[in-house]
């Protein structure tokens, strides 16, 4: 059985802390750390964007509490922003806000992983049909076996975040390949979420690695063979295989 490779270090500790911080850490007097609201929006995105990663990537597991003390100080900016990152967050339903405990990162409950794979694989399938009846083009292949080729340094390096990067771009090219806007939307969509199952896939079964190599590589010969249907049912069982993460 191959060995899967760790996450790389984690920046993103899941550590409690107070939330009654406030006005501005660096001393300037403005709650925002900056006198110009742009970089007070720029600052927001910082925030979000930095806690959202943590969590997808599971270095913010599930049940962890944190604050917004806690990423204040990690970026270095002041509560304000991540006060702001954190209300997205809740929106996105990906913290639970707790009045005077800070934050808990919520679990993807089994309902919304099984409605995630559901329309993944429905996406995909269609959209590797369109590929297939309109002619695959030579350039995608050559991307999809790039991509391989990336997965499988990635696996010898013991580099999960390269490979999981990879693999979403290995789905991705197939959807954006059959032109169909829609369904490109939906992909968009539907990413973080997916994302997140990938790691917690990898990281409660770290043997997937290599299961998802040698499908991926299955996948793209029935592509490159014009197999609609086998592609369907290879991608019904690669889908499948995500569905288990605890």
């Amino acid at each position: 059985m191959t060995a899967a490779p760790p996450s790389r270090a984690s920046a993103h500790p899941g550590v409690s802390g107070d939330t009654g911080v406030s006005g501005d850490p660096s001393g300037s007097g403005d709650p925002s750390g900056s006198g110009n609201p742009g970089d007070s929006a720029s600052a927001a995105e910082r925030a979000y964007e930095h806690t959202k990663r943590a969590i997808i990537r599971g270095d913010l597991a599930a049940g962890t509490m944190t604050s917004e003390l806690l990423i204040c100080q990690q970026l270095g900016i002041s509560r304000t922003p991540v006060h702001e990152a954190f209300l997205r967050l809740a929106a996105d339903g990906l913290l639970s806000l707790e009045s005077r405990k800070g934050a808990v990162v919520r679990p993807m409950a089994p309902s919304e992983a099984r409605d995630v794979l559901e329309m993944r694989e429905a996406v995909e399938s269609a959209a590797a049909a369109r590929v297939i009846a309109e002619g695959c083009p030579p350039e995608l292949m050559t991307a999809l076996r790039d991509l391989l080729a990336a997965q499988e340094q990635a696996l010898a390096d013991r580099d999960s975040d390269a490979f999981v990067e990879a693999d979403d771009a290995f789905h991705t090219a197939v959807v954006t390949a059959s032109r169909n806007s829609v369904a490109a939307h939906f992909t968009r969509f539907l990413r973080d979420r997916q994302q997140r199952l990938r790691h917690q896939l990898f990281r409660v079964r770290p043997e997937q690695f290599a299961a998802v190599l040698r499908q991926h590589g299955l996948l793209a010969d029935a592509l490159e063979a014009g197999d609609a249907r086998r592609y369907a049912e290879l991608l019904a069982e690669h889908v499948a295989g995500h569905g288990v993460t605890s």
